[in-house]
């Protein structure tokens, strides 16, 4: 059965509709670190977490708070290595966030004394920091006045006004804004801005909503949000194989350190070409996603372990007990636990 459409829109009634999202969240509200919390640092940090990475994720591995543990303000992340730095950020991906959060707290010493600025065209100047950051710091961290326009807010405001033009073409994206923009609850930019993407996350999620309990229904024009909204680019996930060999020699394990790239400064295994090894034992295969790709880890074995001379530049021996603390992709990291625990149940 086709969902009613309500009688009025969102900026028909702009001051009701803002009511009723207000009302439903400040009694049903989640509650997350990050919204206990004025300063905006700590919300940077949970922004930045939160742009490629689920907040279940973000919370329920502990990521967020023993970040802030290890880098508790914008001075300790300024002077922030790249190893302990990597080191806080591993498991999260996507390193290049972590450098770019530092880089923005850098900024914040040099050129603001330690203070972040107040002002939209401050903080937009700040390395990394773009329209939907700079409003969230504006609306979540200064309780000011700025749109906010995520997935989520794009799902909400494309099913509310049964809006099927692909939310990911620059005119789609101009009226997103602009509408967020002229629904923004001025007198409660936080509230507004919170309950707008929580939503998004709850009733109005993707695929079929949650329609029946939602506090805005009596607002929505669409008959059928599940087909909303509509993506004109459709990702291409590409299928990669990557080798790898494992080379244990006297306790150590021979790894590889990243150069300029996206895993700049952390270690791997090291990667050779396919037919480089052909013939040698698989150990373990292993896949994950990146961007958009689809990778199968493949793990070689090499009993003995090649010569010396063999190393590659970056390549050398790392004492297995240090591999705790050296910074290591999550997917290489679980594939070298899992043979050296299988390794441990064989001997």
């Amino acid at each position: 059965m086709l969902k009613p459409i309500s009688r009025q829109t969102p900026l028909d009634a702009p001051e009701a509709f803002r009511a009723a999202l207000r009302g439903w969240f400040e009694q049903n509200g989640r509650d997350y670190p990050w919204r206990r919390t004025t300063d905006p640092y700590a919300v940077l940090v949970s922004e930045v977490m939160l742009q490629q990475t689920q907040i279940a994720t973000v919370l329920g591995r502990g990521f967020y708070t023993r970040f802030l543990e290890r880098f508790p303000d914008v001075a300790s992340l300024a002077a922030a290595e790249d190893e302990p730095l990597l080191k806080a950020w591993e498991g999260l991906g996507y390193y290049r966030r972590a450098r770019m959060l530092r880089e923005s707290a850098r900024a914040v010493m040099q050129q603001h004394g330690g203070s972040f600025p107040r002002d939209h065209a401050g903080l937009l100047d700040l390395p990394g920091i773009g329209r939907y950051t700079a409003g969230a710091l504006f609306s979540f961290a200064f309780d000011l006045p700025a749109p906010l326009v995520d997935g989520n807010v794009a799902r909400v405001l494309a099913r509310l006004f049964d809006r099927a033009d692909p939310v990911d073409t620059g005119a789609m994206q101009k009226w997103l804004w602009n509408t967020a923009e002229q629904l923004l609850d001025r007198e409660h930019p936080r509230i507004f801005n919170s309950a707008l993407m929580e939503l998004g996350q709850t009733h109005c999620r993707p695929g079929v909503p949650d329609c029946l309990s939602c506090p805005v229904s009596a607002f929505c024009q669409t008959r059928e949000p599940s087909a909303l909204p509509v993506k004109a680019k459709k990702q291409v996930i590409k299928e990669i194989d990557e080798h790898v060999l494992f080379v244990v020699d006297q306790g150590r394990l021979l790894m590889c350190q990243q150069g300029k790239g996206r895993r700049e400064g952390m270690w791997r295994l090291p990667v050779r070409g396919k037919d480089e090894v052909a013939g040698l034992p698989l150990l373990h295969r292993r896949k994950y996603g990146i961007t958009r790709y689809r990778v199968t880890l493949h793990l070689h074995d090499c009993a003995q372990g090649p010569p010396v001379a063999t190393h590659r530049a970056g390549e050398c021996w790392v004492p297995l007990p240090e591999l705790a603390r050296i910074v290591i992709p999550p997917a290489d990291r679980a594939a070298i636990t899992a043979v050296l625990d299988a390794a441990e149940e064989i001997a």
